[in-house]
């Protein structure tokens, strides 16, 4: 490939990371302006409003047969149907903990995210440790041991929003598609009950209809597109720079998150919080160091075959998951 158009590819990938972790940041802005509807009911919402606008999507991109065709491999149905239910429970945490007061805690959910995910690939696919992995496990695990000492409570949210995520990963290790393909797939199982609870949360008088401004039911028919639109972008970073840059860009959207819990919405930030956030931001480091030096580094000039031909990485990604 021209090495121009290699340049220009990477360059483009970056700033669609960039865009992609800044969307993700900001996202609790968003679900804070809609808190008057019930968490639950918002997770309903965003399962038929996402599905409803990658369906498009993904006809428009793949056309029928393209979009029917991971669904025949054996086993397809009930993989992504599960994977669903995780990463809908995922997305309720998540919202759940924002309206709740707990974005800090969100924060140091996707930090350990991707430790959680690499000890999945351990336990269950006989993965192996390197000493950066294991360095980084043991101090990301002194970090919220600090917290569970001193508090005398596990940090839930934190562990719930990593947890899901992980066992998420590991059920879509068994079947495989793009990631916009999966997240129409992990939605459109889940439809039929969605409808249902809104319809019957609408007609009881316990819907968004009833509780939200007219603003706020607007912002909720748009959660599809503050879905969708981070996840393009994701996809097409991954399929223009190499995974290393892509996973530390993964980092900003925690940090911003981190940043608008403290100074925006004035969330408790003590001493404790603190340390246990040095332990696992020095984690953090050291995974990706390990990560970069099992990669052999590189920059965009390594990488020209995979601008070319790489595609769009699982939907394990946090891309599907936020």
């Amino acid at each position: 490939m021209d090495q121009n158009r290699v340049s220009k590819e990477y360059k483009t990938g970056v700033i669609c990371a960039l865009a992609c972790a800044f969307i993700w940041g900001i996202l609790p802005v968003y679900w804070k302006m809609i808190e008057s509807v019930n968490s639950l009911l918002i997770i309903f919402y965003r399962i038929v409003m996402v599905f409803v606008l990658i369906v498009i999507v993904d006809l428009i991109i793949y056309k029928k047969e393209g979009v029917l065709e991971p669904l025949r491999k054996k086993g397809a149905k009930l993989t992504f149907f599960t994977a669903g239910v995780l990463i809908s429970a995922n997305w309720g945490i998540y919202i759940w903990a924002i309206n709740s007061g707990r974005i800090i805690q969100t924060s140091i959910g996707y930090y350990i995210e991707p430790l959680a995910v690499c000890c999945f690939g351990v336990l269950f696919f006989h993965e192996k440790l390197d000493k950066f992995k294991i360095g980084a496990f043991v101090l990301a695990l002194c970090g919220v041991a600090f917290m569970v000492i001193c508090y005398g409570q596990l940090p839930a949210v934190a562990l719930g929003l990593a947890g899901t995520f992980a066992t998420y990963g590991a059920i879509k290790k068994k079947v495989q598609a793009e990631s916009m393909l999966a997240l129409l797939y992990e939605t459109m199982f889940l439809v039929p009950i969605a409808l249902a609870v809104i319809f019957y949360m609408e007609f009881t008088g316990q819907g968004a209809f009833t509780t939200a401004a007219p603003g706020e039911i607007a912002l909720l028919f748009l959660c599809g597109l503050m879905t969708a639109v981070p996840l393009i972008l994701f996809s097409m970073a991954a399929n223009r720079i190499d995974m290393i840059t892509l996973g530390v860009t993964e980092y900003i959207s925690p940090s911003i998150g981190l940043l608008l819990g403290i100074f925006l919405y004035h969330e408790p930030f003590d001493r404790v919080q603190f340390i246990s956030f040095v332990f696992i931001w020095i984690a953090l480091v050291i995974f990706t160091v390990g990560g970069i030096r099992g990669s052999g580094g590189g920059s965009y000039t390594d990488h020209a075959d995979h601008v070319e031909t790489a595609s769009v990485p699982e939907p394990g990604e946090r891309g599907i998951a936020k």
